[in-house]
This record gives C-alpha cells, structure tokens and sequence, in this order.
C-alpha cells in the first residue's frame, strides 16, 4: 500500500506585537495569502489529506483552517497535538505512526518540518528551498508501507515539493 504524508510548515506569522508569547502568534497577511495557495494546489495536484495531525499553536491552526477551506467538503477533522509544538523529529515521527488514514498531512514548524523532512526521504528533491523550507512550504512524500508504523527513516520517496511564492 502506498502512504502519503503532506508535510506543511505553517504560513508566515507575525512578529509585531511582543507582548505575545511565541506559541500565540497569528499569521501575517502574507500567510493569510498563502496557505489558500497551498491548499488550492494540493487539490490540484490529488493530494487531498484525510487526516490532519497540526501542533497546537495559533499560527499552525490558522494555516490549517485557511487551507483546509480549500479541500473538497467535508475536510477531514484536524487534531491539534500540543506535542508538535516546535517538535523535534523523533516526537514528529511518533506522531506520524499514530495516523490511521493512508493520506496524512502535517502541519508544524521549523526546524523541525525541514529535519524531519530530510530524515524522512530516500533522496531530498532537487528544490533550492528543500533545505530552508520556507514558510508555507509543502513535501509530499509517499511510503510503500502497509500502515504507518510499518514506515521507516530514508525510506520517503519525495513527490513533490512547492512554495506559495511559486503559486503567486
């Protein structure tokens, strides 16, 4: 069986007001402009999520809410993990084998999203940006694997991977 992960780090925040603490900053309206982007082409491209595993941050929940109203209805309903909060790649991954769903997409932060992207794939995508993985940027791996437990690290073959500044 074939898995599919969407790996999203979320849309670009806002740095302007500093008496919020990290965990509750929104995005910007460049990220407002974004992640629709992102959630549009995903469509495009038949790589529809059926579940979604989104750290609990403000930032991470609008991404998610702005791409998700791109979906075909209805979007499959998001858990908001605290534990992927800035997550580490191992935290990342266990999460990862948690999901029941062959299409599985992720949304988190950097530079979690870009670690655990690498340690994921067989082979990085020849993309410039794989390595900073910008805001709002988007992996779509897939695992010849019969569920999600059964996936290994360096065995993602990468599909695809894109920036909302190439869909602009």
């Amino acid at each position: 069986m074939t898995l599919r992960l969407i790996l999203t780090r979320h849309a670009k925040s806002d740095w302007d007001n500093p008496l919020l603490r990290d965990h509750e900053r929104r995005l910007n309206p460049r990220g407002q402009r974004a992640a629709p982007l992102i959630g549009r082409w995903l469509v495009a491209q038949g790589f529809v999520p059926q579940q979604a595993l989104i750290s609990d941050a403000i930032r991470t929940r609008e991404t998610w809410a702005l791409l998700s109203a791109e979906l075909p209805q209805p979007a499959p309903q998001a858990a908001f993990l605290p534990a992927l909060y800035h997550a580490g790649p191992d935290v990342m991954f266990k999460a990862l084998q948690t999901a029941t769903a062959e299409s599985v997409i992720m949304i988190g932060h950097n530079p979690s999203i870009a670690e655990f992207a690498a340690c994921l794939l067989a082979t990085p995508p020849a993309h410039p940006q794989f390595g900073r993985y910008p805001t709002c940027a988007t992996l779509i791996a897939e695992f010849d694997a019969p569920d999600w437990r059964n996936i290994r690290r360096a065995t993602g073959t990468a599909r695809a991977f894109i920036t909302p500044r190439e869909l602009e």
